[in-house]
């Protein structure tokens, strides 16, 4: 028997993120997009309610209780209120969930307790890179072991929080394998650029990052000597993504509805036409259909099942997904959708970003 109900501390993890993003994200995400910039407070509250530091083993500091479902569920309701912060308050995901997953027993031990504490930690990862048909198995930044280190050089891009790092989390291709190497920030060779000028997620701050024989010890290497299962990294993101699609798309959704059943011509809500009720039925069907496939593949990873055709097929369907509910949200407000006083746009802008935000997004 198939049961999606939440459990008890689920439904209050949802309802806490629910009311930080209802009371404390909608009424500063518009500005933080023209300013680019999110209130530090907003970040920090964000990040107290807990969700990673809940995740981290009981040894480590944390609370042990990582859940893949949970952290879907999580992602989507923090995703309702905005998805630039919702990144930003995530970054530290990025090196957390991949030392959790395949990192050393010494590994876990150094940096995990980190992520346990109340300041956040200074992490990133740089995965994404500037290329026309960016395949993540065939990473163009390079990993060539000399001696008792790694040699890395190639060229990052959409690495949020680059410019506040201490650490980054590098993945650069070592003899056609995809893994990932614990860069100081001030390595000798490491680059932070000026900031990336983005479609959407403005406020997110996100740099390019350029590597010119960067030397990293090879203790650093995530995984050790094995490396790590990068299939496994993958499908964590992407699952991820999926539940920030699903928030977005739903964010697109209610707004869209709502605003049809109070926009009054002659005579009548526009929800009663049925062009907009059949457009709003087909939306509803969507953030429906897509929630359920991120929960299927969360719950394969929480069986520790190999969930990558599921986790790869949801991406791939969401990416679209999202953007086709987003623009049918701004067509049912006509022309106040293409203003910018109304978020619609936003979320359109966003919704097109997906498909390029492999790796920035971990549950």
């Amino acid at each position: 028997m198939l049961d999606f109900r939440l459990d008890d501390e689920q439904q209050m993890l949802t309802d806490a993120i629910a009311r930080f993003a209802r009371e404390r994200v909608r009424k500063v995400f518009r500005d933080a997009e023209e300013d680019n910039h999110i209130p530090t407070d907003v970040v920090q509250a964000g990040w107290d309610i807990g969700v990673l530091p809940t995740s981290i083993p009981e040894a480590f500091g944390g609370f042990g209780e990582y859940s893949a479902v949970t952290g879907a569920v999580a992602t989507e309701e923090f995703a309702w209120g905005d998805l630039a912060i919702t990144l930003h308050v995530m970054v530290p995901n990025l090196v957390a969930i991949p030392l959790m997953l395949c990192g050393t027993d010494a590994q876990k031990e150094i940096y995990l307790p980190l992520f346990a504490d109340e300041k956040i930690p200074p992490m990133t990862a740089a995965f994404t890179e500037p290329v026309i048909q960016f395949n993540p198995f065939r990473l163009k930044t390079t990993a060539v072991r000399d001696g008792d280190s790694y040699i890395l050089k190639g060229t990052k891009t959409l690495v949020p929080l680059a410019d506040e790092a201490d650490l980054i989390l590098v993945y650069a291709n070592e003899e056609g394998q995809t893994q990932a190497f614990l860069t100081p920030a001030d390595a000798p060779g490491l680059v932070i650029g000026k900031r990336d000028k983005l479609m959407g997620i403005h406020a997110l701050p996100a740099f390019t990052v350029t590597l010119s024989d960067v030397r990293v010890p090879a203790e650093r290497k995530l995984g050790g000597i094995g490396g790590i299962d990068f299939g496994l990294i993958l499908a964590h993101s992407r699952v991820g993504l999926g539940a920030a699609a699903v928030g977005v798309a739903r964010a697109g959704y209610e707004y869209a509805r709502d605003y049809a059943k109070q926009r009054v011509q002659f005579g009548e809500p526009i929800a009663h036409r049925q062009s907009i009720a059949f457009m709003l039925a087909d939306m509803a069907t969507d953030v429906d259909e897509a929630r359920l496939m991120v929960w299927e593949a969360a719950w394969m990873l929480d069986q520790e099942k190999d969930a990558t055709r599921e986790a790869a097929v949801t991406k791939h369907h969401i990416d679209r997904l999202v953007v086709n509910v987003a623009d049918r949200a701004l067509q049912i407000l006509g022309g106040y959708g293409y203003i910018r006083e109304y978020p619609v746009e936003l979320w359109l802008r966003n919704a097109r970003g997906f498909a390029t935000f492999d790796g920035l997004a971990m549950i």
